[in-house]
């Protein structure tokens, strides 16, 4: 079984909107990226109320118990990215720059970047 790393639109701190489900239309800031389960929390989204139990570890240390509203992660075909507060669809483009060792040459290596599909911009 080969682990290869999935390739994602949306990163950590992305500002998305959200295209499906029952917070379509929502907008927030993406907390976290689950690559193995395709999905992302996105801030303010999806939240759902855990209720947890007291856990006592001796003195202060120990957690209260109760309810608490968290974010669950959404798949990430739920969301698009937003530039501009405007939603854009995301492209790849493979740029050319030159680089520097340690002891002081310089080489030249592509890096890929994500760039807005209807401006051509850079994200």
């Amino acid at each position: 079984m080969t682990t290869s790393k999935k390739s994602f639109n949306i990163k950590k701190g992305d500002e998305v909107l959200v295209i499906a489900g029952k917070d379509k239309g929502a907008q927030g800031k993406v907390i976290g990226v689950l690559r193995d389960e395709d999905r992302v929390i996105v801030e303010g989204v999806n939240r759902v109320k855990k209720h947890t139990k007291v856990q006592d570890q001796g003195g202060r240390a120990g957690t209260t118990g109760g309810i608490i509203t968290t974010e669950a992660p959404i798949h990430v075909s739920n969301v698009m990215l937003l530039e501009d507060g405007k939603p854009v669809r995301v492209g790849f483009r493979r740029d050319t720059v030159t680089k520097r060792r340690p002891d002081g040459s310089t080489y030249e290596a592509e890096r890929s970047v994500r760039v807005s599909r209807k401006s051509g911009k850079e994200i």
